[in-house]
């Protein structure tokens, strides 16, 4: 689900529970207002606050794990690109054009991958064409007659990196679509609903306590959106700088 909407619907529900709760209060006998009640329901409200807690801090710990390991992926995929092409170049001028597949490859993954480099985007690293260049990069190596040991140990290990390559590849598509389930966004709101409409139902009606909770539903909307952005790394406002990726196309271009 799209990060602005997954915010939009916690801000609509949690300030809603707020409203909806200052205007239960209206209709609420007295004994359901006393002092006695009021104290119980602070318990199990305190108790939902301390799960909602847990669990929101456990979402932003796995959304910046999910973030870092993308980032990390990513500039080990960069190194892989440039290693890969130094070893092709020593080889020497047999695989000139096996590091042309590479060049056409990376040049392709980056204007795929970040929006905002380039106009035209399709899927996230990979189509079906980037996928087949990249393979025809392993099968153009294989293709390659060595004609002494120190080529045939280039062409190995040129191999090698062309596997890890594929295989950090698969890494960085798999993690696109993020972690985090949206089942488990709708029962934190949930949670936190409720609880808004337990601070509503003791509050008093005033505009101070309407701003205030609008102010708290903005705040936790905005930390959902983190959350969410940082999930999806290679996608939306926080996403893994292309950086990496443009070094290594600039470095295999040489």
């Amino acid at each position: 689900m799209d990060s602005n909407v997954i915010s939009l619907i916690a801000f609509a529900c949690i300030f809603s529970g707020g409203l909806a709760g200052l205007a239960l209060a209206g209709w609420l006998p007295t004994h359901h207002r006393d002092h006695d009640t009021r104290d119980v329901i602070r318990l199990g409200m305190g108790m939902i606050s301390v799960l909602a807690s847990l669990v929101l801090g456990l979402l932003i710990a796995s959304a910046k794990s999910s973030f870092d390991h993308t980032n990390d992926a990513l500039r080990s995929y960069s190194a892989d690109l440039i290693q890969l092409d130094r070893t092709l170049r020593d080889y020497g001028a047999g695989a000139d054009h096996v590091r042309g597949l590479l060049v056409q490859y990376a040049d392709r993954a980056i204007r795929e991958t970040w929006a905002n480099e380039t106009p035209d985007r399709h899927k996230p690293l990979e189509d079906n064409v980037s996928s087949t260049r990249l393979e025809n990069v392993q099968q153009a190596i294989l293709a390659l007659t060595p004609d002494i040991d120190n080529q045939r140990w280039l062409r190995n290990h040129a191999l090698e990196i062309s596997s890890q390559i594929i295989h950090t590849r698969w890494l960085l598509l798999v993690s696109y679509e993020g972690t985090i389930s949206p089942v488990l966004f709708g029962i934190l709101i949930t949670w936190i609903t409720l609880i808004f409409v337990s601070f509503g139902t003791h509050a008093p009606r005033n505009s101070a306590v309407v701003v205030t909770f609008c102010i708290c539903a903005l705040a936790i909307g905005g930390s959902i959106y983190v959350i969410s952005e940082m999930d999806t790394p290679l996608d939306g406002v926080i996403a893994v700088p292309s950086g990496p990726m443009l070094d290594a196309l600039a470095h295999l271009k040489r």
